[in-house]
């Protein structure tokens, strides 16, 4: 398994919504946490790179682990969690939505109203990668998410650093990678061009 990654989305449509829950009204934060198909800003300052996330590569994720969500991935600001009943995802149409029922505290009330004045309406989502494909478009290497183990999802003050967020490690050894193999790709085509003209002499020797 490669090294946690995270990944930050503008949300304009973060949301804090009243529901019912036992008859009691209870407020709850809504929202998507990744968007399907569409391909991201140029990601990476050491190795520049696109990626977008494919429709259900989230979806064994949520059937099966244990997920929570966290206010800026701080394990002590436990919003909610999947196996309590209080964090609902699901892939829709869009991509991964979210439904947090925060506990009743100081610190979540105030997040609350945060998200209502739209002082935070960024949503990150942390996770490893266990099938990606890479692809080279454009001049720049395109990353493809197949299949994700998903940790957690967070509301965000502000989004990570691209170079902590998207696994650098991961990234250079596969950029060094797909670079050699570029490499090679290229000498081969060069050799099949001077065999080509060897043989084209060779009939015109002849």
């Amino acid at each position: 398994m490669g090294q946690m990654e995270r990944r930050t989305i503008n949300l304009e449509e973060l949301r804090v919504n009243n529901t019912k829950q036992d008859s009691d009204e209870v407020r709850v934060i809504e929202g998507h946490a990744a968007v399907f198909d569409k391909w991201s800003e140029e990601l990476g300052l050491l190795v520049p790179f696109k990626e977008k996330v494919l429709k259900g590569a989230f979806k064994e994720s949520i059937e099966k682990d244990d997920i929570r969500a966290l206010f800026n991935h701080d394990a002590n600001f436990v919003l909610g969690r999947n196996k309590s009943g209080t964090l609902f995802l699901e892939e829709d149409e869009k991509g991964l939505k979210v439904r947090i029922i925060p506990p009743d505290t100081q610190w979540a009330r105030d997040l609350l109203v945060s998200i209502e004045r739209g002082d935070i309406s960024q949503m990150s989502f942390g996770f490893t990668v266990l099938e990606d494909r890479w692809g080279y478009q454009d001049g720049i290497d395109v990353r493809e998410l197949v299949k994700v183990k998903l940790f957690d999802v967070s509301p965000v003050t502000f989004p990570a650093y691209t170079e902590t967020d998207v696994g650098v490690r991961t990234i250079l050894d596969e950029y060094n990678r797909r670079k050699q193999t570029r490499i090679d790709e290229e000498r081969m085509k060069n050799i099949k061009k001077l065999q080509l003209l060897k043989k084209k002499y060779e009939l015109l020797g002849k």
